[in-house]
């Protein structure tokens, strides 16, 4: 990208709302105080065209910063998402062919159903399966026979940067809707898959034909939960992530129609149990099923000296 392409392009993505973005993003607004998000990074602080998150002590302004520091990325990159998945821009023209149409009309788009986003998965990296190998194993007490067979069907890879990548799939085909992404070098960070769609599916672990499903924050909640209660005599379960807490993902509704017996695992702490009432609330079949520390990964670890 050129330079003057380059500032021409920034310019028209720079002023996106803070909150178009966030939301774009599927980051969750805290509903007692409409200025902080919770993120895969962690939660952010918004002021007006301000961020700021206060686990990194991180903080910029306007959109392609706020994309930069949730995904990791190169300014160029974001520009570029913020074209894609905002509809502004060349890269927005040129991928609306491939993906969907400009917005119509506010007064034409009352209950239509939101714009499909392009998802651009990582590609897998052999050169950094044993980084992910060895963080995983390592400071995550993740079992390796857990997730060797997760590596061998492509639900579990590493990407150029070192990333451990958790594939979310859909339906029986199992079809990639998108990607959790968790940082395994000294700044640990997790975030999304641009594009992925966490209201279509999900990230699994377990044993195929169990009747018992736990949900998750995490991934490696997920894992570590499946790890902890497959030791355990008939305690047979699938965990799913949620990709973050949620009070009432929509492909949960395909699941209890099935007659499985769900539980909650979400986090010890206050999003977590406050997601978890609001879940149960509104299902009231769904048990909660607390991590006996903070989080799944959490309690596996601390049976690790």
């Amino acid at each position: 990208m050129r330079l003057p392409d380059f500032r021409r392009r920034a310019d028209a993505v720079r002023s996106i709302p803070l909150v178009t973005v966030l939301t774009a993003w599927a980051a969750q607004r805290d509903w007692r105080d409409r200025n902080q998000w919770r993120t895969e990074r962690g939660p952010l602080t918004v002021t007006g065209a301000k961020f700021f998150n206060w686990h990194l002590e991180e903080g910029g302004g306007g959109a392609i910063d706020l994309v930069m520091h949730l995904g990791s990325m190169e300014a160029a990159a974001a520009i570029v998402w913020l074209e894609q998945q905002l509809g502004r821009g060349p890269a927005a023209a040129s991928s609306a062919s491939r993906a969907w149409q400009p917005s119509p009309a506010p007064s034409s788009r009352r209950g239509a159903p939101a714009p499909p986003r392009t998802l651009h998965l990582p590609r897998a990296s052999q050169a950094q399966l044993e980084r992910v190998r060895r963080y995983l194993t390592g400071p995550r007490c993740l079992a390796p026979d857990i997730l060797e067979p997760l590596i061998d069907t492509g639900r579990l890879y590493a990407d150029p940067r070192g990333n451990a990548v958790f594939l979310m799939v859909a339906g029986k085909p199992q079809r990639p809707i998108g990607a959790e992404l968790r940082g395994t070098g000294p700044r640990i960070w997790h975030g999304l898959a641009p594009g992925t769609s966490r209201d279509a599916g999900y990230f699994w672990v377990g044993t195929q034909g169990s009747r018992t499903i736990v949900l998750c924050e995490s991934a490696i909640d997920a894992i570590s939960c499946y790890q902890l209660h497959s030791k355990q005599r008939d305690t047979e379960c699938i965990c799913i992530s949620t990709a973050g807490v949620r009070s009432d993902p929509p492909w949960l509704h395909c699941l209890m129609a099935r007659s499985y017996r769900i539980y909650c695992g979400f986090d010890n702490d206050e999003p977590g149990e406050a997601a978890s009432g609001q879940l149960i609330s509104r299902h009231p079949s769904i048990q909660r099923l607390q991590p006996p520390a903070h989080d799944w990964n959490d309690a596996l670890a601390s049976q690790h000296p």
